[in-house]
């Protein structure tokens, strides 16, 4: 077998040996010199037969590719090397949590900068997270223990999942009322097509109407720029000062929520009405502001702790269920995911900060946003419902007439009127002999001029009861509230109470949107008791 020629030396036929370079060199010329000259013996081809060149009949792929790579400029390989190497080390090193944590939603703008349209939530990357309940959610000392579960003998539970095209349309027909009352539709329908008709029926004016109108004229001035509100008003630029009785500017989530609440409350949301945008901006807002981890989605914020968690989850509750947005399905969920799991774990309560023992105050607002996401068809655990019912019968006088703070007392208002409420949606029938007892208790009182907390619940209370009692205690409240709103300058819309300590916090802004919800009572929610049109879908006995 003939010596395998040297890679440094090779023959050229016009002349004396040369080096490799120098035969590469020469070969080309010739090559350029004759390019239709077909190689002595080789076939022809036919058209569309050429391929890459070098990888003929008789060539090897591999010896294709050495070719290719010699004629390739050495800086050009180490550059694609270099760069698949920082691609691969750039991947090895990134922080799983970067993967996993929400995207930020928006970038909020200075507060000298106009507020813009936002995109539609539909667009937003909110599936990113994640939905799941930790098992730290339903760590409970009662879970060796047997609940008492006899309340609830007569519900059926929420749905325990949704998928995200899943609209109230195709929901499940469970509901937290199913057995306890009825609807005329679903627990929102009253804000839709209806609600002239509800206005007119249920006790509502004119004059209530143009209130109500003016008062969300008064929001829509008073939001900042970033698409949120806060209790210090005059923070707003087209505020500046102009509205008197600022609260404390540290409870923004809550002020928002507290803003959203009336516009959701009269059938306004990002979807639709005169208000969308601002709308649409507060809810990213809060979106944004959401802290996410395995615990849940957490709006606390230090100025408001659990009232502003529990307030801002009502907000994003509703716009779910009214517009059966997909984007809001997850910050809704992950809510009330961080509501069950700021529980009271012995006690059944919530108070301001997480898994302390609870009063009654905090537990409404909780209550509230948890009745808001089951009738959204989110996903409530039932231990959680249960146990807010033994945080009630710990606090409750008189076989469950009244209500107090922390302990069981007699005589106040304010949480008489949020226990007495919570027992309807929880399962209290109008039979029952201690919600008799206290329904006449708070008629016999009648409305507050000053206390709006009091109000708020307790104008709920009444219009769930309806009856006598209801058209005794709504015209007092209804016309008080029209009566006394501002009607002139920028303050125009609003209210404002002086009772102590919670209008100090909440200002004006916190005094119009309990104003407000409570003159929006003829169709925000639905009276519980109320027989329904379609008793097969949810039968009262």
């Amino acid at each position: 077998m003939p010596d395998k020629p040297s890679p440094q030396v090779e023959t050229n036929v016009d002349g004396p040996t040369a080096s490799g370079a120098e035969a590469e060199t020469a070969t080309r010329a010739k090559q350029a010199a004759a390019p239709d000259e077909a190689r002595a013996g080789e076939p022809a081809r036919a058209v569309g037969d050429e391929g890459p060149a070098g990888f003929d009949d008789e060539g090897k792929f591999g010896s294709w590719m050495r070719e290719v790579l010699r004629q390739t400029p050495s800086w050009l390989v180490s550059m694609v090397i270099h760069i698949v190497v920082l691609l691969a080390l750039a991947l090895l090193t990134l922080p799983p949590a970067v993967l996993d944590q929400t995207a930020q939603l928006l970038v909020a703008p200075s507060d000298d900068e106009e507020l813009v349209e936002i995109t539609d939530l539909d667009d937003a990357p909110l599936e990113a997270i994640s939905t799941e309940i930790s098992d730290a959610v339903f760590e409970s000392t009662f879970e060796q223990d047997t609940v008492d579960t006899s309340p609830f003998d007569d519900m059926e539970a929420a749905a325990v999942s949704v998928e995200l095209d899943v609209g109230l349309d195709r929901a499940p027909k469970s509901d937290l009322l199913h057995k306890i009352g009825a609807f005329s539709g679903g627990a929102l329908d009253g804000r839709g097509a209806g609600k002239g008709r509800l206005v007119a029926s249920r006790g509502g004016t004119g004059a209530s109407e143009a209130a109500v109108a003016l008062a969300l004229k008064w929001f829509a001035e008073h939001q900042l720029p970033d698409g949120s509100w806060s209790f210090d008003h005059t923070q707003c630029p087209k505020c500046r000062g102009q509205c008197r009785n600022p609260g404390h500017p540290q409870a923004r989530n809550g002020a928002t929520g507290m803003a959203l609440l009336p516009f959701l409350g009269a059938g306004q949301t990002h979807k639709d009405g005169e208000y969308k945008d601002r709308i649409r901006a507060g809810l990213y807002f809060l979106v944004n502001n959401m802290r996410v981890d395995q615990k849940g989605g957490s709006l606390m914020d230090a100025g408001g702790n659990m009232y502003s968690h529990g307030i801002a989850a009502i907000a994003l509750c509703e716009a779910y269920a009214m517009t059966q947005d997909k984007g809001l399905y997850v910050p809704a969920q992950q809510a009330l995911n961080f509501i069950a799991y700021a529980q009271d774990q012995i006690g059944g309560g919530w108070r301001y900060q997480p898994r302390t023992p609870g009063d009654t105050s905090v537990v409404g607002w909780q209550v509230m946003a948890l009745k808001s996401g089951h009738m959204a068809y989110l996903r409530v655990p039932p231990i959680t419902v249960q146990k807010a019912y033994r945080f009630l019968d710990s606090v409750q006088a008189n076989n469950g007439a009244h209500y107090g703070y922390t302990d069981p007392a007699a005589g106040r208002e304010g949480t008489t009127s949020v226990g007495l409420l919570c027992r309807m949606y929880l399962g209290w029938k109008r039979d029952h002999p201690a919600l008799q007892q206290g329904v006449k208790w708070i008629s016999d009182r009648g409305p507050s001029t000053n206390n709006m907390y009091y109000n708020y619940y307790a104008t709920q209370v009444m219009s769930h009861w309806e009856g006598e009692l209801w058209k005794k205690w709504n015209p007092v409240m209804r016309d008080q509230l029209v009566k006394s709103q501002a009607k002139q300058g920028h303050e125009a819309g609003s209210w404002y109470m002086e009772a102590g300590h919670v209008t100090d916090k909440g200002g004006r802004l916190y005094c119009t949107s309990m104003a407000t919800m409570i003159l929006e009572v003829y169709y925000r929610h639905l009276p519980i008791y109320q027989k329904q049109s379609t008793e097969e879908d949810f039968p009262l006995d």
